[in-house]
């Protein structure tokens, strides 16, 4: 008898880890892609808006973590291996390319976004309060933020009458990214020349031109492949002693004047929410695209230094962030 039960007890332990497995594999699976590299805050504020509606992962749901390293061509084939594994929702997606990859390749799957423009104007959805479709998200609206920009730029460098611009040609939002930009800074009585770079050797270029030119503040337009190469923008831009206005915080950590932007992390997990609200029942179509509400002026005062520049008291005063 003792053996009989001692080899029924084995069986029931070999049969444990199937038991485990298949649990796992009957969890609802998140396919997280971003265009950019891993981001542990982001990812971490990902999760506690999945938390906020009772979703931890390895409990009651499963992510499946991808990264396109900064590669935009990648995007539509790793769009396409997430939507044949079948995952339940696809999230995290940061650009506007990655939207339109999720868009094209399933009309069933909800797709949350994070992105930066306005997802009415490439069609993602058909307006912000109803999507209408499988697409939702979060719309940071960053282009709305240039005139702010501009005006907090203005209030850096007083007598400006002229800026440049720094954009990456092959964005899908450039061509309106640089039309918003012309329409806010001729309101303010501002020319601006538009300068292009998609690799490392055109942002050495375009610096190695803006050096030899009357000094004039640089304006750097919201992109992630710019992002990704923020210190050899802000490197250049104080060996050249050239004031510039950012999209994020990241580059005034790495050493940019000044940077006018949304709560990222508040924006990721609210990506989180929603994506646990549809793995409750609710559909894209019905949850209105989020617009931020908090914004944060991060300032570095050592770059200011620097730069030779006297920071006014009463914009000191408004920074949310700086750096001494």
């Amino acid at each position: 008898m003792r053996r009989r039960e001692f080899m029924a007890g084995l069986g029931s332990a070999a049969a444990w880890p199937v038991v485990v497995r298949a649990q796992q594999s009957s969890l609802p699976l998140v396919g997280w892609l971003t265009q950019n590299a891993a981001d542990a805050r982001r990812e971490s504020a990902f999760r506690q808006g999945l938390m906020a509606t009772g979703f931890i992962e390895g409990r009651n749901v499963a992510i499946d973590f991808r990264s396109a390293e900064g590669d935009v061509a990648r995007l539509p084939l790793m769009v396409r291996e997430l939507v044949s594994r079948p995952v339940t929702v696809i999230a995290g997606i940061n650009s506007t390319a990655g939207a339109l990859a999720a868009k094209a390749a399933t009309t069933a799957i909800p797709v949350v976004f994070v992105i930066g423009g306005d997802p009415v104007k490439y069609g993602l959805v058909a307006s912000l309060n109803r999507p209408g479709g499988n697409l939702t998200g979060v719309s940071l609206m960053l282009n709305d933020l240039g005139p702010k920009r501009l005006e907090l730029m203005h209030d850096l460098v007083p007598g400006v009458t002229k800026i440049s611009a720094l954009i990456n040609p092959t964005n899908p939002n450039a061509k309106s990214d640089t039309d918003d930009l012309l329409k806010a800074a001729n309101s303010m009585g501002l020319s601006v020349e538009v300068f292009s770079a998609s690799n490392e050797r055109e942002i050495d270029r375009v610096f190695a031109i803006l050096a030899v030119r009357p000094a004039a503040p640089l304006f750097v337009t919201s992109d992630l492949w710019l992002t990704t190469h923020r210190n050899q923008i802000t490197e250049l831009a104080a060996y050249h002693k050239i004031p510039a206005s950012y999209d994020l915080r990241m580059y005034v950590d790495a050493g940019g004047l000044m940077s006018y932007a949304p709560d990222f992390l508040e924006a990721y997990r609210q990506a989180g929410v929603y994506t646990g609200r549809i793995l409750r029942g609710e559909k894209p179509a019905d949850l209105p695209v989020f617009l931020p509400t908090k914004f944060e002026f991060a300032l570095n005062l050592k770059a200011a230094d620097a730069l030779g520049l006297t920071i006014p008291d009463r914009v000191r005063a408004i920074a949310d962030v700086v750096i001494e």
